[in-house]
């Protein structure tokens, strides 16, 4: 190689020697006629030292020298004068004596400087991301994501699983999001998908005989985006032929413990603890709970619903549910925090937020007289509310009252600290719901996917046309908080799958349109399998402790779905346009 060494290794044990290293200039300071320099690469930084009484020629040449020109040293290791010595990095002991200096190349004045403790705008950042992953903490966050791959392809390849590509130009089938959309040249008018999943193809190699697959894949979906959200996105994808629930929950279990192992040097108790999913709802106001603190919902309605409180009788007799929690230390809260956290829960629904104020002696709040003295003790004692603390409720349907309250939940453990951030807390979320009803096109929807399986003791609600009381044989991993990945036992008799899709009023024309091949492979003596998916994104931005995965995709699109870095999407020429036999219409025109 052109260098001897790299920039991040150099101790004292390489005193004397002549080295040869390569990278960019990060600083620059100069000290009367001696200049110091500190050359950076993706494994640290090295100081070099131009003196003109030792070598004055490249002295001379140091003047020519700016941040971010990359460049080749050639010089002497020595070491630092002892006050000059910094311990916070591998190669603080020591310097290198200049002798030469060849320039690779020329920079302009960067936007920023390339540090790690920088202020400046995401979108600066996003716009010229080839300089912000010079920076030693994006280099860590990609080593990070590096590790994490490595480690879970070597796992799975010892747990007898194979990795098999699967296409990126398909059929456009429903999953849940819009699909991305590709025209083709010589089929005018018909267009590819790109995949917001590999789920059918997986269960193709299943039937095809693969047995154990895995594959880390791109996945696409348009859809509206948030922190958490791209519109291209990498999986961890698995399945698994001749297997139940447990078998796949076992391997998961062993690939996270390892997984943690290897790149946090962390211990992860196993098995995961499993919760219900109604309990998850009901307990804690979400399907994804943070089981890392104790404050949890608490269903109120039969309590209420015999009490002079107007609006609680009324949701109660209507089917809602009024549901409580208690809020440590809220007891001193103002009115104006008060108001802030009714709009809070109103963006959830929520038409209102009663609350009451838990003292010594007494429970007050200005409803006290629609309940009586025992009816406000009760909610102190199944909220488990104590002095100083605050119990807040909200009457509505069930989904409002759990989703509002589980928000504020999550809005209480971080204003009163009471998340532990060193926590990793697993939990498999079972028994969600097989189907959800689209209130909006009146019809019924699949609460996962069309081809999730259902408890063998739930068939004859199948057959009784009671969709909405039927269990899935489906499961979310939840890592504090953050649903990290979802699988199910998949659906393998054909007919049990087209009533399924008779349940969702897919008509057969529609369904053998749209999975047709997947019914015709299912004529040929398919396996009993299921799997799972995980979003390692999400995984990593975990190890990383990043809110947004846009930190560790090393080029992110924006919020809004764009890339500042290549002005993607963009227009194309009408040239384009014709081979393709697309007409954009005109704004005027859209509807």
């Amino acid at each position: 190689m052109i260098r001897t060494h790299t920039c991040g290794e150099l101790t004292l044990k390489e005193k004397g020697k002549k080295v040869v290293l390569c990278g960019w200039i990060a600083s620059r300071r100069d000290h009367g006629d001696i200049i110091f320099m500190d050359i950076r690469d993706k494994y640290g930084i090295t100081q070099i030292v131009f003196d003109p009484e030792k070598n004055k020629d490249a002295h001379m040449e140091a003047h020519e020298l700016r941040n971010e020109y990359c460049v080749k040293i050639t010089g002497l290791i020595s070491p630092r004068p002892a006050d000059t010595v910094n311990k916070k990095i591998p190669t603080g002991e020591v310097e290198v004596e200049v002798e030469r200096i060849d320039i690779f190349s020329k920079s302009d004045t960067p936007p920023f400087e390339v540090r790690d403790d920088i202020d400046v705008s995401e979108e600066m950042r996003l716009k010229y991301r080839y300089l912000d992953l010079r920076r030693s903490s994006m280099q860590r966050k990609l080593t990070v994501k590096h590790k994490a791959y490595k480690f879970v392809s070597d796992f799975l390849d010892q747990e007898g699983f194979i990795s098999v590509e699967t296409p990126m130009l398909t059929k456009s089938t429903p999953e849940g999001a819009r699909d991305y959309l590709v025209p083709s040249r010589l089929h005018e008018g018909s267009f590819y998908a790109l995949p917001q999943s590999p789920q059918i193809f997986k269960q193709l190699l299943m039937v095809s005989g693969a047995e154990k697959y895995f594959q880390i894949v791109r996945c696409f979906r348009d859809e509206d985006l948030r922190a958490d959200r791209q519109p291209e996105f990498t999986q961890l994808d698995m399945e698994m032929s001749f297997v139940e629930e447990e078998d796949i929950w076992d391997v998961c279990e062993r690939l996270f413990q390892g997984l943690f192992k290897k790149v946090l040097e962390i211990d992860i108790p196993t098995p995961f603890p499993r919760m219900d999913y109604e309990e998850a709802v009901t307990r804690y106001g979400s399907d994804k709970p943070d089981t890392r603190f104790d404050v949890l919902l608490n269903d109120l309605t039969e309590d209420v619903a015999g009490s002079d409180f107007k609006i609680f009788k009324d949701i109660a007799s209507s089917g809602g549910k009024i549901m409580a929690l208690a809020a440590p230390g809220y007891g001193s809260s103002s009115r104006k925090e008060i108001d802030d956290l009714t709009s809070f829960v109103s963006d959830y629904g929520a038409k209102g937020l009663a609350y009451f104020k838990v003292e010594e002696n007494e429970i007050t709040s200005a409803i006290t007289k629609f309940f009586s003295p025992e009816l406000l003790e009760t909610f102190r004692s199944k909220t488990g509310a104590r002095p100083g603390d605050m119990i807040f409720m909200v009457a509505d349907s069930k989904e409002v009252a759990c989703n509002a309250l589980g928000a504020l939940r999550l809005l209480i453990g971080k204003k009163k600290n009471l998340v532990d951030d060193k926590k990793f807390n697993f939990l498999w979320v079972v028994n969600f719901p097989l189907f959800k009803y689209d209130k909006e096109n009146k019809r019924w929807a699949s609460e996962h996917h069309p081809f999730t399986s259902f408890r063998a003791e739930d068939k004859a609600l199948i057959e009784n046309n009671e969709p909405g009381k039927v269990r899935s044989l489906s499961y979310d991993l939840v890592l504090n908080g953050s649903e990290i990945g979802s699988g199910s036992i998949r659906i393998h008799d054909r007919e049990i799958q087209k009533k399924i899709f008779d349940i969702l009023g897919l008509t057969e024309e529609e369904y053998k349109n749209k999975f047709g091949f997947l019914l015709e492979a299912f004529n040929y003596g398919p396996p009993p399998h299921g799997g799972v998916a995980f979003g390692l994104d999400r995984l990593v931005a975990l190890f990383t402790n990043d809110s947004s995965i846009r930190e560790v995709i090393p080029f992110p699109k924006t919020q809004k779905g764009t890339c500042l870095l290549t002005d993607a999407p963009s227009k194309v020429d009408d040239e384009q346009l014709r081979e393709l036999g697309i007409r954009l219409r005109k704004n005027k025109d859209k509807g």
